[in-house]
């Protein structure tokens, strides 16, 4: 990692900041590549000096947005793992309509299928790629502000809540859907999932007991989100109104539940002003998170003054 680092270290190229202008579908620059999807449908292709390779964005830009205009707030919207599409948000979520209306930068970053919201200690740089790389490009091209809310489903839960924790003013909220929020219970099935995908949880933070396992587990990281807006849904597992006829219980889903109490109760002692919606009967499915998303979306909007 010290070369991804040393990298780091180095100015980003300016090589212009026009987007396409319109009726076409790509701009290229030394950093960044934009492929147009529609006017307000942006897929972002960047040269990561902290992935080692290149990292994927979509931008869902606010109705009003011009070249030039700004600063406008944003919403980071984080997938959950082991999916296909990075962009699972747009293509399953519902996220493209869900924020149509809000006056508001919506981006979907890339996270692998299992990165865990982390700059690995042996691997990628996914939080330095999302809060660094993807932020200043924002910045620089679209009007992306200081004014930022974040959400996750699954491990984009633990993005969410330890991406606000661990930086200190950048998030004015955060909102978890059936997320891992304690990865310190029974490992949070953190080792289960990273052994699927071929992976040592030692690269990730280390040995059992390493501090960086605390650092990024955010029931452990509560005090850091003290005063912020807070929102975390989760359902029993047990089949619901939004399950198939049939559907079996889901042992995964009641595992986060337990989590999810452990978080909202630290999470309400530290001073941090939490909703919870744990709602009973629902699975660990896509459904479910669309409708969270629907729910948290007024108070993460209004948090960032992105009113509609």
């Amino acid at each position: 990692m010290a070369a991804v680092l040393l990298a780091l270290l180095m100015p980003f190229s300016s090589g212009g900041s026009s987007l396409p202008s319109e009726g076409s579908s790509q701009d290229r620059r030394q950093d960044v590549q934009v492929k147009r999807l529609s006017e307000r449908d942006h897929v972002l292709t960047i040269a990561s000096p902290a992935l080692g390779r290149e990292g994927l964005a979509r931008v869902l830009l606010p109705r009003d947005w011009r070249p030039g205009s700004g600063p406008w707030p944003v919403l980071y919207l984080l997938n959950g793992c082991c999916q296909s599409e990075y962009d699972a948000w747009a293509t399953q979520g519902d996220a493209v309509r869900l924020t149509s209306a809000y006056p508001a930068i919506v981006v979907i970053p890339e996270v692998g299928e299992i990165g865990f919201y982390s700059d690995w200690q042996d691997g990628p740089g996914w939080e330095t790629f999302h809060l660094t790389e993807v932020r200043r490009i924002l910045e620089r091209d679209y009007g992306a502000g200081d004014r930022r809310a974040v959400a996750g489903l699954s491990m984009g839960g633990l993005g969410a809540m330890s991406y606000a924790a661990r930086n200190p003013g950048m998030f004015q909220a955060a909102a978890s859907f059936s997320g891992v929020l304690n990865t310190l219970d029974g490992n949070g099935g953190v080792d289960w999932l990273l052994d699927q995908y071929g992976e040592d949880s030692a690269d990730l933070w280390g040995e059992p007991g390493d501090p960086d396992w605390a650092a990024h587990n955010p029931a452990d990281l509560t005090g850091g989100l003290r005063g912020l807006r807070l929102f975390v849904s989760c359902g029993d597992g047990a089949p619901g109104p939004l399950d198939p006829a049939g559907a079996a219980q889901d042992r995964g889903e009641t595992a986060l539940l337990r989590q999810a109490e452990t978080f909202a109760q630290r999470a309400g002692a530290n001073g941090g002003r939490i909703t919870v919606d744990f709602y009973g009967p629902g699975t660990h499915t896509w459904p479910y998170w669309r409708r969270s998303l629907e729910r948290a979306l007024p108070m993460l909007m209004e948090s960032i003054g992105a009113r509609r």
